[in-house]
This record gives structure tokens, C-alpha cells and sequence, in this order.
């Protein structure tokens, strides 16, 4: 009897987990394999020869692809460690072409280290590192003979570009001069280490690429497996392939806390690992007997009527592997994301798949508008609850969704369509998992972590990365490279940057934009120059790649160039905005302030661009509340079908919905953010299948028996020509297509004319367009006059009081509004206007305002009964005169 996940198929047995200290009988009396069996599981380890020299600061191991990790008495976390690597230096583009466009094979065979380094804080530097390429080192006693392949993608120079002066943030922001000591420090650290890695490990591109050495790597010759493990005594690797014996398969440790087993091939050819076989690694540590998943696996699952979970050794044959075949998406202008969950994209109550995401979800996604699609939960989480924040296996693809393979199929259809794919990535936490996670891997605190109060997240329930340690550093950099190289995703969303940068991790603090909060020793300066290092990686190895960093602190230099000083993201996630749609929506409509949505839109830094969202996931966890359900409550439920009356709470959520999407998008940021379902206002909040909780203190949290019903996207809602979601639908398409179409949310010209708070009205230009909000509940404006910049005859282009998005079709879609000359709200030119009440309106110039030949047309709904509470159509805007009188002027703020 066997079953199957993901595609990998497993034999029906008892735990094996029921306990991290099983004995070795029970794993050898358990004969279990995948897919094929083993006749041999007796291998022999390569032994390390090491020659020590007290009178020199260097020693020298003699054996082929094996890696020297410098490894302090004390067992410290911060202890930095090296692997070997080619003798390439990235940020010489010379010697990159030179080594690399030869294409031809590398052999790794000598390794000599110095004396480790230490910085003025204690924490190892490296260990330096030379490998030739060119002959064999006459010491080597041991030699696999392993070639490593130069493939042809990574014939081309990969060019890392080095470190500038970090001084032009001082000329684009002057006012970080009183805080230079500071930037200046840091900037001192990230130049350091990157000459560090230069020196001893052949660059960033080489640094980066750890999982060429660490885990399983298969040569013609065998596997080879290898774990940074320091704080363990002894370790075997156990599995399928060697019925879980853990004598079969002992490692050797070097002296630096790396271990190693080279396994050869079976006699008859066959790899001595089948695909698909469970794998875990057995050490003896400080906290006793522990099997865990290889920290840089590949593929895990968890099987049915287990907990834990199994890491797979994940290597399919040649013909069954993905191949790639579209190129991937050049990086847009501005950034249009459809944030998702593979896991509950369906409208049934289940777990989506890849494969049904790929071909049911990426072409909606495509006809909406929107340029990149967002995807959580990549990285492996055993908690599906966690919405993919507490990851477990880094290097691994949610096996709930489906295989690698079926992961790339998705993204090369998203290149396809023209969609980047951007990938929801973690590196600020980690899982508070023991069995299955990076927790207490060697049975250390102090492993990848921090150790004690600050290696511990009391919010999240998480561990916090030490990334003061050399070997965090490879292993979070190479992490990044992975799923870029491996997945070809086109870029990530970091996420819990703030909590990163902060050792306070902003809890409990309130940014106010004040520079001392910034720079001071609440900063985590080797979080903040990790940041640096990975975004080096990124866009010197990837240049089309987009970083996204989710920082509520408002950090400056944020998203300026490494080179510059910066950080080195190319967006900061605007979630002010966000929060103060909550605030709003609290309030009556009265108590609305026009000063201070535009504040909060247009409040961020010069130079440093955002992506804008009105609401994100967070809003619609249970617990919280959509805009839409904040807007209409429970009149969701029962009125939103077309052919019943609404309610005056529906039609006023309808407009207020599309509006704030739109004034979001028009002054928040050059990018824009929805998550998947809030096009359309989708009434239900999401909820994790999850049982009931018992807390220490005896109280109990209720669960919801494991249900999927709310943990789904009613996409069918948003489709249904009969229910008013359709509408909002419809508006949030035509607001996607109106951007591609103008582009406005990069262009430079933005000038906001009027923010009135007795008429309730907003008015601004955004490249080539001109916004006018009324917010007011009940009053609507004839002949409003408008400021603008360019003459002309000007059209609407986009109105949500459209019948289409379900308004109340107060505005002739042909009329055609005439510039006049003469100042107004500090603009040359003006035009007269009809504005109802709680619409958004966007006017064009009239060359300009034809529609685009390959939009589709959208079919219109059939005309229904509905309440109105506006009057009847206006007549049709006039052309005003100078003679003519002039509406009674208003007190209008103007920004620059």
C-alpha cells in the first residue's frame, strides 16, 4: 500500500518520528525505501588530512571539494566560516569573462586557510580561501575528481559592482550629515566584509553560490553531502536509501565543524540516493540524540499520520526535470502586483495546487492588468497557518502545493503571459521548530540564531538570524540566489524588514521620522549590512530583478543605491497607508480629512520609490477587517445582488471602495499592491484551518475544526454578472489598464491643486491626467472649476460612477471640457466640471483619450432597478467664459 504527495511516492508505514531520540535499533530494524531499493548501505567516509604548522597562520587540507569552515573554541554563533571557492573576483569584470566564457570544467582540489580574522567586536572575519583552478595541488591526498560544469546560462560575466563612497546620500539628503558617524560606520562594516569575501572567498558571486558545496551535491561519481554542524559530536545521514541504519552512513567532521560523507555510485550505475527517498541527518549534540532535515534541502514533506516533517532528496531524471521556455519579463516602469496564496486561491475549500494556480489563476490575473504577480508561502513552512511566515526548510517549495517542477511550470507560464513573479521571501525569522526546522539544529542555541532574549521573537514565536555570523551570511545570500537562479523568480518581497534592522524590532515604538530614531544603538548595523550585501547580490547577478522591502520605520536610504550609502531596495512597501484607511474608515464621513489622506499618500522620501496599497493580506486575517467589510458590513451578505434593491450602507461602500483603490494608486507611490480577491471586495475574511489552542494559563482558543471555508478566494463572486461584486471587479481592471495605458504612477509630474475640506474635494495631476474626488456624502458640484497645466479639450477616461462598476451613471462618458486661461489653485489653466457626490473621475486630454485598439470590450451589465440617491444626469458642462460670473472662490492648500 503506498501513497502519494506532490508526486512523490511514499510506502504506507508508522512514524517515524514519535520522538527525536529513537533508538538506533528501531531506525535499523525499519526497512523502508522510495522508488527503487538499495542492495548495499555500507559507505565509507573521506577522511581529511590536515597539516598544522604553529610557526605559520595557515593550515592546508588536502582533499577534493572538501570545505574548511573556521570554528572558535566557544562555539559562538557569530563565528564566521568559509567553504572553498573559485579564485573569481566578481567585481572585476575582466577576469570574470576571462574564467568564465572559457566554459570550460573547474576542479576543486586545494584549499588553504589563514588564521582567523577578528573584528573590534569579536566576530571572525573569514579565512582565506585559493583554490586553482588551473593544477592540482601536490598535497591533495584525497580526490573525488568531481567536475563542476560552467552551464552555458552562467557563461556570461556576472558582475557585482564594488562598493562606491557611500557619500551621495549626503548630497541628496543633506539632513543626514548630523548623523554621518553613524552611516558612515555602517557603510565602514559593509565595505569590510565585502573586501573580506573578496579576499577569502573569491567575491560575492562565489559566496553566494553555497549550494554548490552544502547539502547534496551529485557528481558522475557519487553524492556528496555536506552540513555545517559545529555543535554536534557525531552525525550519520539516515533514510530510505539505508533503511534509517545509522551506522551505515557515518560522517567525518573537519576542524572547523563541517561534516561530510561521500557516497559512490551503486555497482550497477545508479545513484546510491533514489529520487524521492526520505533523507534526515542524525548528530549526537549537546541536547542530545537529534535527526533533522538537511538545512539546505531541496524538497520536504510531511506524510500522512505524521507531524514532522521528512526531507526528500529531490533529483528526478533528465526527462522528467522542467525545462524553461519563455524568457523571462524585462523589469516594467511601474509595478502593478497581485499579491496571492497558491494555497487558498481556489474557490473550493481545499489546498490549491501549483498546476491549478498556473492555469486557472495566472490568466485572471493577466486579464485584471496587473504586471507581477506576488506569491506567499514559496519557502517551506510546517504550520500552514502561518500564511508561510515561519518558514522550516528555506531551500524548499511548499510541498502542500505541489512539486519544484510543477513551481517552475507555474512561473515560466507567468513569463509567458508577461507577468514577473515575485517571491514573498523570509529571511527576517525563522520557525520555532526543533523536528523539522533550523531551532537548536546542533543542538545549540546559538547555531544560526542569536543566542538567549535576543535570538527569539516573543511576538512571532520565532527565531531571529545572527547576521553578525559568516555562515548566516552564505546561507541567507545563497538562499536568495536559489530561488532566482534555480525557480527564475524575478524578484522578492523581504519581508519583516523593520524587525530586522531594529533590536527592538519595532514593538512598542511609534516612528515619528525623527533621524535619532534611525541612527543609534537600537539599529542592528549587521542586519542592516546584510540587507546591503543581498541586495549587492540581486542586482549585480540579476539586473532585471526587483527588491521590495516591507519597512513601516521609514528607514532613510532605504531604497537608494549600495553604491550611493543606500540600502539597495529598489521599493519600500508604503503600509502607512494602509493603517490610515483604517483610521478613516472609523470615523463618520464628516470627519474625513482631505489634508490628511493626501499627507499620508504623498508623505515618503525623495528618490525612494514605494508600492502603495489601500489593503494588503494582514487586513484580511481573521481578526481584522477588508475595507469593503469595514465599508458594508454584513449588508454584504444580503444585497449584493442585483436584482433586489442595496442599501444605502452597500452603495456607499461601492463608491468609497473604488475610490480609495484609485486615489491610492494615483498619490501613493510608483508601484500598487492588492491582494488577490479585494479587486472585488471579497466579503469574507480569511481563516487558516486550525483546531482549538490551550494555553499554558488554561484558557482555551477556540478553533474552527480544521475548516477551509474560509480559507479561500471566491473568484466566482467577482465573475458574477448578477452580484455587484462584478462591478468592483470591472472598476479595478479598467483602473489597471488606465495605468498601463498613461503610466502616471512614474511619471515626475505630479502637482496637487486643491485639497478643500468643506467641499470635501480633492483635485491633482498625475503625469498627463487630471483626478477630481468628491468625498462628499450628499453634495454634488456643477460647473466646478478645476486647475490643470496643459490646454486643450479634455475627456473622461476613467469614471466610477460608470453603470459598469456599478454607479449611478451621472456623467456623460462624451462630454468634453475646454480649458480656459488664468490662474486657478496656482495652475495657468482651468476647466468647468460636473462632480457627484463620491465619485472619482479622471480627464485626459482629448488626442489622448481614445481607447486603446486592443482592450477588450467588457461586456455591460443589463440595467436593474437600484435605489438612487442622487438626482438626475446634469446637463452637459458649458465652456465658461472670462465675462461669465465664476463659482465663490475657495481657500485651497498647494503643494509644490
Amino acid at each position: 500500500m503506498v501513497y502519494t504527495v506532490s508526486g512523490i511516492q511514499f510506502p504506507s508505514v508508522p512514524s517515524l518520528q514519535k520522538s527525536s531520540q529513537l533508538s538506533f535499533h528501531d531506525r535499523r530494524s525499519a526497512s523502508f525505501s522510495f522508488l527503487l531499493n538499495r542492495n548495499s548501505f555500507s559507505r565509507k567516509s573521506l577522511a581529511v588530512k590536515c597539516s598544522h604548522d604553529s610557526d605559520l597562520s595557515s593550515s592546508t587540507v588536502a582533499e577534493s571539494d572538501k570545505v574548511l569552515i573556521p570554528q572558535g573554541h566557544d562555539n559562538s554563533s557569530t563565528t564566521t566560516d568559509e567553504v572553498e571557492a573559485p579564485d573569481i573576483t566578481s567585481e572585476d569584470p575582466q577576469k570574470i569573462q576571462e574564467f568564465t566564457m572559457k566554459g570550460e570544467k573547474i576542479d576543486y582540489e586545494a584549499v588553504s586557510t589563514d588564521k582567523d580574522d577578528k573584528d573590534g567586536q569579536g566576530h571572525v572575519l573569514s579565512s582565506h580561501v585559493d583554490v586553482d583552478t588551473n593544477t592540482q595541488a601536490e598535497n591533495t591526498s584525497v580526490s573525488i575528481n568531481k567536475k563542476v560544469k560552467v552551464e552555458s546560462e552562467e557563461a556570461r560575466p556576472k558582475i557585482i559592482a564594488p562598493p562606491g563612497t557611500g557619500h551621495k546620500i549626503y548630497e541628496i539628503d543633506p539632513s543626514l550629515q548630523a548623523h554621518r558617524a553613524h552611516l558612515d560606520f555602517r557603510y565602514g562594516q559593509y565595505k569590510r566584509l565585502r573586501e573580506e569575501i573578496n579576499k577569502n572567498e573569491g567575491g560575492l558571486d562565489a559566496f553566494s553560490r553555497g549550494y554548490e558545496k552544502f547539502g547534496f551535491t551529485r557528481s558522475a561519481t557519487g553524492i556528496t553531502y555536506r552540513e555545517w554542524a559545529p555543535g554536534a559530536t557525531s552525525a550519520a545521514l539516515i533514510g530510505d536509501f539505508n533503511n534509517w541504519n545509522p551506522n551505515a552512513d557515518v560522517m567525518t567532521r573537519n576542524e572547523f565543524g563541517v561534516w561530510e560523507i561521500f557516497l559512490p555510485n551503486n555497482v550497477d550505475g545508479s545513484l546510491p540516493i533514489p529520487h524521492g527517498s526520505r533523507v534526515k541527518i542524525r548528530m549526537e549534540t549537546p541536547s542530545g540524540i537529534k535527526d533533522s532535515i538537511p538545512a539546505w534541502i531541496k524538497f520536504s514533506v510531511q506524510a500522512p499520520g505524521e507531524i514532522p516533517y521528512n526531507g526528500i532528496y529531490y533529483d528526478p531524471p533528465e526527462e522528467e526535470k522542467y525545462v524553461f521556455k519563455y524568457p523571462q519579463p524585462k523589469r516594467p516602469k511601474s509595478l502593478r502586483i497581485y499579491e496571492s496564496h497558491v494555497g487558498m486561491s481556489s474557490p473550493e475549500p481545499k489546498i490549491n495546487t501549483y498546476v491549478n494556480f498556473r492555469d486557472e489563476v495566472l490568466p485572471r490575473i493577466k486579464r485584471l492588468g496587473y504586471n507581477a504577480v506576488q506569491i506567499m508561502a514559496i519557502q517551506e513552512h510546517s504550520y500552514y497557518a502561518s500564511f508561510g511566515y515561519h518558514v522550516t526548510n528555506f531551500f524548499a517549495p511548499s510541498s502542500r502545493f505541489g512539486t519544484p517542477d510543477d513551481l517552475k511550470s507555474l512561473i515560466d507560464k507567468a513569463h509567458e503571459l508577461g507577468l514577473l513573479v515575485l517571491m514573498d521571501i523570509v529571511h527576517s525569522h525563522a520557525s520555532n521548530n526543533t523536528l523539522d526546522g533550523l531551532n537548536m539544529f546542533d543542538g545549540t542555541d546559538t547555531h544560526y540564531f542569536h543566542g538567549g532574549s535576543r535570538g527569539y521573537h516573543w511576538m512571532w514565536d520565532s527565531r531571529l538570524f545572527n547576521y553578525g555570523s559568516w555562515e548566516v551570511l552564505r546561507y541567507l545570500l545563497s538562499n536568495a540566489r536559489w530561488w532566482l537562479e534555480e525557480y527564475k523568480f524575478d524578484g522578492f518581497r523581504f519581508d519583516g524588514v523593520t524587525s530586522m534592522m531594529y533590536t527592538h524590532h519595532g514593538l512598542g515604538v511609534g516612528f515619528t521620522g525623527n533621524y535619532n530614531e534611525y541612527f543609534g544603538f537600537a539599529t542592528d548595523v549587521d542586519a542592516v549590512v546584510y540587507l546591503m550585501l543581498v541586495n549587492d547580490v540581486i542586482h549585480g547577478l540579476f539586473p532585471e530583478a526587483v527588491t521590495i522591502g516591507e519597512d513601516v520605520s521609514g528607514m532613510p536610504t532605504f531604497c537608494l543605491p549600495t553604491q550611493d550609502g543606500g540600502v539597495g531596495f529598489d521599493y519600500r512597501l508604503h503600509m502607512a497607508i494602509a493603517d490610515k484607511w483604517i483610521e478613516i474608515l472609523k470615523k463618520k464621513d464628516e470627519d474625513w480629512e482631505m489634508g490628511d489622506i493626501v499627507h499620508t499618500l504623498t508623505n515618503r522620501r525623495w528618490l525612494e520609490k514605494c508600492v502603495a496599497y489601500a489593503e494588503s493580506h494582514d487586513q484580511a486575517l481573521v481578526g481584522d477587517k477588508t475595507i469593503a467589510f469595514w465599508l458594508m458590513d454584513k449588508d454584504m451578505y444580503d444585497f449584493m445582488a442585483l436584482d433586489r434593491p442595496s442599501t444605502p450602507l452597500v452603495d456607499r461602500g461601492i463608491a468609497l471602495h473604488k475610490m480609495i483603490r484609485l486615489i491610492t494608486m494615483g498619490l501613493g507611490g510608483e508601484g500598487y499592491l492588492n491582494f488577490m480577491g479585494n479587486e472585488f471586495g471579497h466579503p469574507e475574511w480569511i481563516d487558516f484551518p486550525r483546531g482549538d489552542q490551550h494555553l499554558p494559563t488554561g484558557a482555551v482558543i477556540p478553533g474552527n475544526n480544521y475548516s477551509y471555508d474560509k480559507c479561500r478566494r471566491r473568484f466566482d463572486l467577482g465573475d458574477a454578472d448578477y452580484l455587484r461584486y462584478r462591478g468592483m471587479q470591472e472598476f479595478d481592471q479598467a483602473m489597471q489598464h488606465l495605468e498601463e495605458r498613461f503610466g502616471f504612477m512614474t511619471s515626475e509630474h505630479q502637482y496637487i491643486s486643491r485639497k478643500h475640506e468643506g467641499d470635501k474635494v480633492i483635485v491633482f495631476e498625475r503625469g498627463k491626467l487630471v483626478f477630481v474626488f468628491n468625498f462628499h456624502w450628499y453634495n454634488s458640484y456643477s460647473d466646478y472649476r478645476v486647475g490643470c497645466l496643459n490646454p486643450g479639450k479634455y475627456k473622461i477616461v476613467l469614471d466610477s460612477d460608470d453603470p459598469l462598476f456599478g454607479g449611478f451613471n451621472r456623467l456623460n462618458p462624451t462630454a468634453e471640457y475646454f480649458t480656459s486661461d488664468g490662474w486657478y489653485d496656482d495652475r495657468p489653466r482651468s476647466f468647468l466640471v460636473y462632480a457627484p457626490s463620491r465619485t472619482a473621475v479622471v480627464y485626459a486630454l482629448a488626442d489622448e483619450a481614445e481607447p486603446e485598439p486592443t482592450l477588450k470590450p467588457v461586456e455591460v451589465l443589463k440595467p436593474v432597478e437600484v435605489l438612487v440617491m442622487e438626482p438626475e444626469l446634469e446637463p452637459e458642462p458649458k465652456q465658461v467664459l472670462e465675462s461669465e460670473s465664476k463659482p465663490e472662490p475657495v481657500e485651497a492648500e498647494v503643494e509644490p
